[in-house]
């Protein structure tokens, strides 16, 4: 099902994981194979969601291999070609098809860059897509959690005008004063609602608790577009809503491999880093109950290389 070429994987050593999904690693490169042509020993790389895929399909050959036909191997808890579990983030060392590798600029932080291979392909991949990279546009983010804040820092950096749609008054000051955003609106005021009419040309969606969709439809302007990332139990609208606006709603996941190399460039010439906070793996179980409590901000990034020591 998959080709198997071992001379072109790349061994490192993690630095840095993201561990809520057990992905989104960064390290350095301590051996190459033969035929690896793009990293050298020393290299800061990265690595997504997935670390292989059949490479011959429609989507791999678009760089998409995210919707590889065959099935793509996630990079944690996932049988790969050889029959062994993708382990994820959880050692001391990797080794992945050069492929699936992507180089950090070596002035990026490796901790700031590991969320970006997930969180930020997430929100980046849509974005790029649905062309909101147009300056003067407008964008909602609706939540703000570590998908929502980095699709306001890309939103600010593609000189768009952002607005973040929260259940939370208590979010309003962090939105505004450290990420920039223009606006901000409690999605469950109505009169706050109803002011940002016909407002919107594109709406990111990243929360997943359920949620009206209805009431965000009627924010965008005609041939507006919202974008899901977030992953509700059910999404439910009148048709109306896209038919008499011309409007269109879209699922997106993460991203294919040449957008995330030129999401980690973008990240480095704009100076865009994930709002973080680094943990040694002692502290998981503490940083699992403040997951749970949304007690993060807002990414806990896991240093593996310390906490070998």
């Amino acid at each position: 099902m998959f080709l198997n070429c071992c001379h072109e994987t790349l061994y490192f050593s993690i630095v840095h994981f993201v561990f809520e999904i057990l992905h989104e690693i960064a390290g350095i490169v301590k051996e190459v194979g033969s035929n690896v042509h793009h990293f050298k020993v020393g290299d800061h790389v990265g690595v997504g969601t997935y670390v292989n895929s059949c490479r011959d399909c429609e989507y791999c050959g678009m760089d998409m291999d995210v919707y590889c036909s065959k099935g793509s191997v996630r990079t944690f808890n996932s049988v790969d070609v050889d029959g062994t579990i993708t382990k994820g983030g959880y050692s001391s060392y990797i080794v992945v098809h050069q492929r699936y590798c992507f180089r950090i600029p070596n002035d990026y932080p490796l901790a700031a860059a590991a969320p970006l291979l997930c969180a930020g392909i997430t929100v980046y991949s849509p974005m790029m897509r649905h062309k909101m990279n147009q300056p003067g546009k407008s964008l909602g983010v609706i939540g703000l959690g570590g998908l929502g804040h980095l699709a306001v820092k890309f939103g600010k950096a593609f000189g768009l005008s952002v607005t973040v749609f929260s259940t939370s008054i208590t979010k309003k000051d962090e939105a505004l004063n450290k990420l920039g955003a223009d606006k901000f609106v409690i999605s469950s005021d109505e009169e706050q609602m109803k002011a940002m009419v016909n407002s919107l040309n594109f709406i990111i969606d990243t929360a997943s608790g359920d949620h009206p969709f209805d009431p965000y439809m009627k924010l965008l302007k005609t041939g507006g577009t919202l974008v899901l990332v977030g992953v509700p139990s059910e999404v439910k609208l009148n048709p109306i809503s896209l038919i008499m606006g011309m409007k269109s709603i879209s699922g997106s996941a993460t991203g294919g491999t040449k957008e995330r190399q030129e999401m980690l460039d973008f990240c480095a010439a704009q100076k865009i880093y994930p709002e973080i906070e680094i943990i040694p793996i002692e502290y998981i179980n503490e940083a699992l109950e403040r997951l749970i409590k949304g007690d993060v901000k807002y990414r806990f990034v896991i240093d593996i290389e310390n906490s070998l020591k």
